[in-house]
């Protein structure tokens, strides 16, 4: 049957190639992702930049810290307590050692795309800076700065955590480099900005340093040394996100992929059923039908498996530099093929993944092929089947119930769940995929009920329209299905976007009862709490500032959990933010109280011992408790804890609320707040202008993961749907034939085509409504636990696009074989 199966695809090459496009697609996007998905995973060492001519660096260190399970910027403990007086003297008694501070340090005159940080001078000669002109800072008010960033001996503001904006003369210009944008002051005034100390340059022998530097603390040397850089952070977070969001699209365009060429193959061998009828009438047994089946499976998968790895592997530069663009990934990151694990593993997977998806898409069609009796072949070769397997029909149900079930399941029991991209995404795909299982069973009542308003119509147009459609149902849900996982699948996941991020507009709206707001200017990433302090001192300002940092609570296991605080005053609390409590009153905090989210499991009236950012141990009472969204639970803490801020993290104030006492000239005071924000890298803003710029921050990655999903699966629907039109319609010969027996025009026969195809679209959109539709219930009863009143945002414009590209190509694959054919026979 080998021989068979090769005869059969060199003379119908044309029936196959449709699944030979779609096989090549499918594996080579599986391909690669799971190629650059694998490269993330195991990342290129990259060199130190900041030590890169140090011999030796001594860094806090915590054994138990991952800090791939903690948000950018925080510090584990060790860190944010820095090396102790102790061991910078015994380190210091081996050899010279130099001690280097990593602080906030911006020009008020602006930031450029590289993160500002200051450093102690004597430390710049570690990581390559040399003076291009000028000197180095000797005194307290002395700077060094990048060239370009301005000149020596120009007087420039400096934005810093501790101390605000202050004045300093620049004495001294270094070569720009490529990983941070330094400001260098003399030691002294570095000391003074940031006291911790946070790392150490050991110039003695390795292994005396090794020898007098405790458990918390580590030496680095070589490749490790970029450990210690400040970009090592920033890389990780790029990755995280690419390792998040890349299983994410390969788990929805895989099952989008493998659902389209199992449908595609099927829907080919269901073409040749004429065929197969033949063979059984002249002696063929089933069991050869099937073996012959398999063949050809066998050779399509092994032929379109290999050219999609091949593609796959090409696409994996295009893919990355996607990735780079959206700034998703590093700009340093690239994918190098070569033979190794990382890329023989995933290429390999997609390969079997295509091989096995052909043969599944085959083998059930060609068992009921080889069912038929030879007494029956040709009645079978001449009547569609237009039934649907048990296994499909299995399958679908299943799949129904189980995406109604999960829908159900997180609109009630678990509405979290649409806060995950990673879960959430995935369990979209489950009501859409099993719609398009059951397209046969659905065709029927739809086409009647779409064609319901057209019966009036003079004519048979309309009539045989309707009647082609409903007697060739499994053509018609064929060729439906790939409008309606595109048109579903992008309603699903661009609405459940725009709805999480319109709910949590409202929600933090709701939450924010100050009328006005104080944020960082733009390329800032936070001002310092004594420019709170300065609009605070202004008549008739009220003034809400409260500085991110880092508490740590016992777990019970004798181990410190670690959760992130709001240092605010008690008053200010309450007067600008509406938090929903749950327990308690937010009227009993004070100076050794603090109010957790309910959903830590701390009750009111307890007393919990509590270790701060900078090591302190303190005993706070929970004076309150309140309901939290994952992410946004924070422990608020009275003001005096502040300072761990700079421990914790840069100390930095992200955003500040601001309302006015009674009776104060609005116009006045509004306009001495602007004078004392002059220069201070913050600015002010109203309660919407706050929404509008916290809504962009919190929605550009979730939307990122989402859009770039759908678009990946749109554009592969989007040649599904071209793809499996020219096979359905290429194979319809026979029609064109009895179209032209009863006297149909050429112009009439483009018109009959044209408007089925408009008919199978509708087909597929009404069948995406009804998928998306259950889907959407779901996401409104979530969100409405979530956020209360928060409805369900549809962005109409977008779906539509999406639905007139989806017939635009519908059309245009019905016509182009059939204008071919119309021209053979004029010929």
């Amino acid at each position: 049957m080998l021989r068979t199966a090769l005869g059969t695809l060199r003379v119908r090459w044309v029936s196959f190639l449709g699944t030979v496009v779609a096989l090549v697609l499918a594996v080579a996007q599986l391909t690669a992702l799971g190629v650059v998905l694998m490269a993330a995973a195991e990342p290129p060492a990259r060199p130190p930049h900041r030590f890169a001519h140090a011999p030796a660096v001594v860094l806090p260190a915590d054994p138990r810290w991952d800090s791939a399970q903690h948000d950018l910027g925080v510090r584990s403990p060790a860190a944010a307590r820095g090396l102790s007086p102790r061991l910078v003297r015994d380190v210091s008694a081996t050899g010279a050692a130099v001690v280097d501070r990593a602080f906030y340090a911006q020009l008020a005159s602006g930031g450029g795309a590289k993160k500002q940080v200051g450093h102690p001078w004597p430390v710049a000669e570690f990581g390559g800076y040399a003076l291009r002109d000028g000197r180095a800072p000797r005194a307290a008010d002395e700077i060094v700065v990048a060239a370009g960033r301005a000149r020596a001996g120009e007087t420039v503001t400096v934005l810093t955590a501790a101390a605000g904006p202050g004045r300093y003369t620049v004495v001294g210009t270094v070569a720009p480099v490529g990983w941070e944008d330094a400001v260098f002051f003399s030691a002294a005034e570095a000391e003074r900005l940031s006291p911790r100390v946070d790392a150490l340059v050991a110039l003695g022998p390795v292994e005396r340093v090794r020898a007098v530097v405790p458990s918390d603390a580590e030496v680095l040397t070589g490749a490790d040394r970029h450990r210690a850089d400040a970009d090592a952070a920033n890389d990780r977070e790029a990755l995280d996100n690419t390792l998040t969001l890349l299983p994410v699209m390969a788990a929805v365009a895989g099952t989008t992929a493998v659902f389209v060429v199992a449908s595609t193959f099927a829907f080919a061998v269901v073409q040749r059923r004429r065929e197969i009828a033949l063979l059984r009438t002249v002696g063929a047994t089933g069991r050869q039908v099937r073996r012959m089946v398999r063949a050809e499976a066998l050779l399509v998968g092994s032929l379109a498996s290999a050219l999609g790895g091949v593609s796959g592997l090409l696409g994996t530069r295009p893919l990355t530099g996607l990735l780079v663009g959206m700034d998703i990934a590093p700009p340093w990151f690239v994918v190098e093929i070569s033979a190794r694990r990382g890329v023989l593993a995933p290429l390999g997977a997609a390969v079997l993944t295509g091989l096995l998806v052909a043969l599944c898409g085959a083998v059930a069609a060609a068992r009921r092929a080889s069912r038929v009796r030879p007494v029956e072949a040709l009645r079978e070769g001449t009547a569609e089947d237009t039934a649907v397997t048990p296994g499909r029909a299995v399958l679908g149900v299943v799949g129904l119930v189980g995406g109604v079930g999960t829908v159900c399941w997180i609109g009630l029991a678990a509405p979290r769940t649409v806060l995950s991209p990673t879960a959430y995404v995935v369990s979209l795909l489950v009501p859409v995929v099993a719609v398009a299982a059951l397209a046969p069973l659905l065709v029927g009542p739809v086409v009647r009920v779409l064609m319901w308003p057209l019966r009036r119509l003079r004519g048979p147009a309309a009539l045989v329209v309707r009647q082609s459609a409903l007697t060739s149902r499994r053509r018609t849900a064929a060729t439906a299905a790939p409008v309606l996982l595109t048109v579903g699948l992008a309603l699903s996941l661009l609405t459940a976007t725009d709805s999480l991020g319109a709910a949590r507009d409202a929600g933090f709206r709701a939450g924010v009862g100050a009328p006005y707001a104080v944020v960082p200017e733009v390329g800032t990433p936070g001002f310092s709490p004594r420019v709170a302090e300065r609009v605070a001192r202004v008549a008739g300002v009220r003034v809400a500032a409260p500085v991110p940092t880092t508490v740590y609570f016992p777990d019970g296991d004798g181990r410190l959990e670690e959760n992130d605080g709001l240092a605010v005053d008690p008053e200010a609390l309450r007067r600008s933010t509406r938090l929903k409590v749950v327990h308690g009153s937010l009227d009993d905090l004070d100076e050794r109280s603090m109010a957790v989210a309910d959903r830590w499991g701390m009750r009111v009236g307890d007393r919990v011992r509590t270790r701060l950012a900078d090591g302190r141990r303190v005993t706070l009472r929970v004076a309150a408790t309140y309901a939290a969204l994952p992410g946004e639970d924070v422990a608020y803490l009275p003001e005096r804890f502040a300072g761990t801020g700079l421990s914790a993290r840069d100390g930095l104030v992200r955003r500040a609320s601001l309302s006015l006492a009674p009776g104060t000239d609005r116009p006045a005071a509004l306009a001495r707040v602007r004078a004392a924000l002059a220069g201070s890298g913050a600015r002010l803003t109203t309660r919407d202008g706050l929404v509008a710029a916290e809504s962009a921050q919190a929605r550009r990655l979730t939307e990122t993961r989402q859009r770039s999903t759908a678009v990946i699966v749109v554009l592969f629907c989007f040649v599904a749907i071209l793809n499996t039109l020219l096979m359905a319609t290429a194979d319809r010969r026979r029609d064109l034939a009895v179209l032209g027996l009863t006297g149909a025009t050429p112009r009439q026969v483009l018109h009959f085509f044209v408007a089925e195809a408009l008919l199978v679209t509708a087909v597929g959109v009404a069948l995406a409504l009804l998928a998306a539709g259950v889907n959407l219930l779901g996401l409104g009863a979530a969100l409405h636990q979530l956020f209360g009143t928060a409805p369900v945002v549809v962005p109409w414009a977008a779906v539509g696009a999406v639905t007139a590209a989806s017939a635009l190509l519908a059309v245009l694959g019905t016509v182009v074989p059939v204008a071919s054919a119309l021209r053979r026979r004029a010929a």
